[in-house]
């Protein structure tokens, strides 16, 4: 497994991360591959107090907790379940946050957050209000560092004047490359971290069938689908080449996989063995389809 710093928060992480929202809630199988993750060389996890109405905090906090020290613990803030459970709501406030976070560590039974992320974001929200919850709480320890996830250019950039955030967690693959437009350079020239999600676009590079993604059309992506298949890299299939190449990105700190399988993890883990793509073979993958850039929120 490779490892990398997390911006430049001083954190190190495996370059391939878990994602843990896609776990479920069957307490013995979540444990059982998140002990076989870490056994792989994984030593970050990531999860949110949305996921399953807080209980995946539960279940990952517990089957972490014999190796808490060894890992690096995210979660996210910011939303918050209406008291039916139908949907939730948008809630970035300093007090909505001091308070979640108290519920979180609880949950994750652990003392401290090592990255403790705003799930969302808005050019509407007080930024200056949910920024002083994040300096507040790792003034107090209870965070080690922390960052936004969102896909939202003029989000970012403000976030990048005004705070101290390491990390930036965003959408970001071979059939969604708009971050490589303006929010990518602005990540690696501020040193800070890139979180990747979506990096096999809802399993459209790892195999699955194609259909219609963002603005592409289903008979575009099958094309593209087809057009990768046929790339001579040693033998590497789609999803390999798909990840690795956001892993190339020099902003990139970590991969974010959502994995529901031990041979989801073998496949993912046993990308970082791989030899790096060359420059041939990423410009390759760069002209195999138009890229799209981001017609809101820039």
């Amino acid at each position: 497994m490779e490892y990398r710093n997390l911006g430049n928060s001083h954190i190190k992480v495996s370059a391939i991360g878990f994602g843990c929202m896609s776990l479920g809630t069957d307490a013995q199988n979540a444990t059982h591959l998140l002990q076989k993750a870490y056994d792989k060389g994984i030593t970050i996890f990531d999860t949110a107090d949305l996921y399953d109405h807080g209980q995946n905090e539960v279940i990952v906090g517990k089957a972490l907790q014999h190796i808490r020290k060894n890992i690096v613990l995210c979660t996210k803030v910011g939303n918050v379940w209406n008291a039916d459970k139908s949907g939730w709501q948008w809630n970035p406030t300093k007090a909505h946050i001091i308070r979640a976070v108290e519920q979180s560590l609880q949950r994750l039974q652990t003392d401290y957050i090592d990255l403790y992320q705003l799930h969302g974001g808005t050019i509407d929200d007080d930024t200056d209000d949910t920024i002083a919850a994040f300096e507040q709480l790792q003034q107090q320890g209870k965070i080690r560092a922390y960052g936004i996830s969102s896909i939202r250019p003029n989000v970012i950039r403000r976030y990048l004047d005004t705070s101290r955030i390491s990390t930036v967690m965003m959408q970001y693959s071979l059939l969604d490359r708009r971050p490589e437009e303006s929010c990518l350079p602005l990540l690696a020239a501020n040193h800070k971290g890139l979180l990747v999600r979506g990096a096999i676009a809802q399993g459209l590079l790892a195999g699955k069938p194609a259909k219609p993604y963002l603005s592409y059309s289903g008979e575009k992506i099958a094309g593209f689908i087809e057009a990768l298949k046929k790339i001579d890299a040693n033998g590497k299939t789609s999803m390999q080449l798909a990840v690795q190449y956001v892993l190339q990105h020099p902003a990139t700190g970590s991969v974010i996989a959502g994995i529901r399988t031990v041979e989801q993890l073998e496949q993912f883990t046993a990308i970082t063995e791989l030899p790096p793509l060359s420059e041939m073979e990423y410009q390759q993958l760069q002209q195999l389809i138009e890229p799209l850039i981001y017609q809101e929120h820039r």
